[in-house]
């Protein structure tokens, strides 16, 4: 028997996720982290949001052999030198298509319609009609070609719009007019409406979404940024916006989060702000716990060589 620790960050979705998880391997023993109580001494594996996952938490689990992150995104913790070499990180990814393409295509509706605006307007009962750019004949370029953007891509399609995509790892991709190398990136955001980021955030994408890239951008392009904050200059971003270069932004993800109540962003007009919701859904276990349950039948396998190691 694995014992296991879950700690998540939504209220009762821990406790939820918990008993999905009892009812799943009811062979296994699942308890919530306990600030007031925290650490286990027996304890073998720590499911949860990897952001959450500190140093401090992990030092006092002293048998960890497994960390299972329910997210795609594990920075913090291949980071991590106090994490001992042998404990094994995975995360939960090839799972996030339809909800992150999904919040992708929001945003491109909310923005050339100014979603705010008319928001404000049935909130102060005002009647005020303004013109209502269609995706029709529009052009989107994906910055990072993955499962997401190949979920994103035929919805784009659907719309009318063209796509192109920017990728070190793809030369050609189903429902991409043209994928270019991240050294062309400038060109290729150059005619596009709208960009999307999703590229992984390594020390390579850092800033990425630079001042130069951003000049590029025609005036009246959107950038979308679902992908991680530390992708996009974000104080050249802001700059941008103020000048009228570009049209405005939707940022799901941020530099520092939660995004700081005294961050301009808040408060920018052209920017649409939300809190890091482009992985969730509301069939989030039925699409995570499958890849969890692989994983876990490896360990209990007691072969830790199967699970796809983050660190490696």
């Amino acid at each position: 028997m694995v014992k296991a620790l879950i700690i998540l960050s939504y209220g009762e979705e821990a406790a939820w996720c918990a008993s999905k998880l009892e009812a799943q391997f009811p062979e296994h023993e699942w308890r919530l982290w306990d600030a007031a109580n925290p650490g286990d001494s027996e304890a073998e594996c720590l499911v949860g949001i990897a952001p959450l996952m500190t140093a401090e938490m992990i030092a006092k689990i002293p048998g960890l052999k497994w960390i299972h992150a329910l997210t795609t995104g594990v920075d913090n913790l291949i980071e991590m030198t106090e994490l001992p070499q042998g404990v094994v990180v995975t995360n939960t990814s090839g799972i996030h298509g339809p909800q992150m393409s999904e919040l992708a295509i929001m945003m491109m509706l909310a923005l050339p319609r100014q979603l705010p605006r008319l928001l404000a307007n049935q909130a102060e009962a005002r009647w005020d009609r303004f013109p209502q750019p269609l995706l029709l004949g529009k052009s989107v370029c994906i910055v990072g070609v993955g499962a997401v953007a190949m979920a994103l891509a035929p919805r784009c399609a659907a719309f009318g719009m063209t796509v192109i995509g920017v990728s070190d790892r793809h030369s050609t991709v189903e429902g991409f007019e043209r994928i270019y190398p991240p050294d062309q990136l400038i060109k290729a955001v150059s005619n596009a409406d709208f960009v999307v980021v999703l590229t992984p955030y390594t020390t390579s994408t850092h800033h990425i979404i630079s001042d130069a890239v951003l000049s590029a951008m025609p005036p009246g392009a959107y950038l979308v940024n679902i992908a991680r904050g530390g992708c996009v200059d974000e104080a050249a971003l802001m700059s941008h916006m103020h000048s009228g270069s570009i049209a405005g932004a939707a940022l799901d993800v941020f530099s520092t989060e939660p995004l700081p109540q005294e961050h301009p962003f808040w408060a920018e007009p052209k920017v649409i702000v939300t809190p890091h919701i482009g992985g969730m859904s509301n069939i989030y276990a039925e699409q995570a716990l499958p890849i969890f349950e692989r994983h876990l039948d490896a360990l209990r396998r007691n072969d830790l060589s199967f699970l796809p190691d983050m660190r490696r």
